[in-house]
């Protein structure tokens, strides 16, 4: 059993908790979702398979090819600006940032790793437009390959399925006056 079996989201909660509430709200993937996906050229034998985890989810889920574009940027610490680009720029109803943070001998990892987070956070918060962690922060390379390995544990494949389903979310949700 793996942490996330002793954490994961009861079967049939969400239903429960619909039945007892007023409204409930939740997002499902979306098929015309237009998707940005901005993909990190650093440590790019790890990127490229979350890259093709992210387009096979895309594709799983009935999302057109032509709906989907992709950026690549240096490493991982530029993700945010052109993550946030996209999002101001009407093109995209959700963005996914793809990267591998893997740590060294030195204090980089801390610094990349975490700015790199608070930055996506930040595009997000700012544009309104869901941007999702796609980052691997992992001990070292071993990590990183079994999260990217191909298939639905793919961390590229989880971080498109939680693109379209944040778009669809927020797309239901009531807007406001801001």
């Amino acid at each position: 059993m793996t942490s996330s079996d002793q954490t994961a989201l009861r079967p049939g909660l969400q239903a429960d908790i619909a039945a007892k509430v007023g409204t409930s709200f939740e997002g499902t993937p979306g098929q015309t979702t237009r998707v940005a996906l901005v993909c990190a050229k650093f440590n790019g034998g790890i990127t490229e398979r979350l890259l093709d985890g992210a387009l096979a989810a895309l594709a799983d889920t009935g999302v057109a090819s032509g709906s989907v574009q992709v950026a690549w940027v240096p490493g991982a610490f530029e993700l945010p600006l052109v993550a946030l680009r996209f999002a101001e720029s009407s093109t995209a109803d959700a963005v996914v940032a793809l990267g591998a943070v893997i740590r060294g001998d030195t204090a980089h990892f801390d610094y990349v790793a975490g700015e790199c987070a608070a930055g996506l956070q930040q595009a997000s918060l700012r544009s309104g437009v869901p941007v999702i962690f796609g980052v691997l922060t992992t001990e070292d390379v071993d990590q990183a390959l079994v999260r990217s390995e191909p298939g639905p544990d793919n961390k590229g494949y989880e971080a498109a399925v939680t693109a379209l389903e944040m778009a669809d979310l927020l797309e239901r949700l009531p807007k406001g006056d801001r």
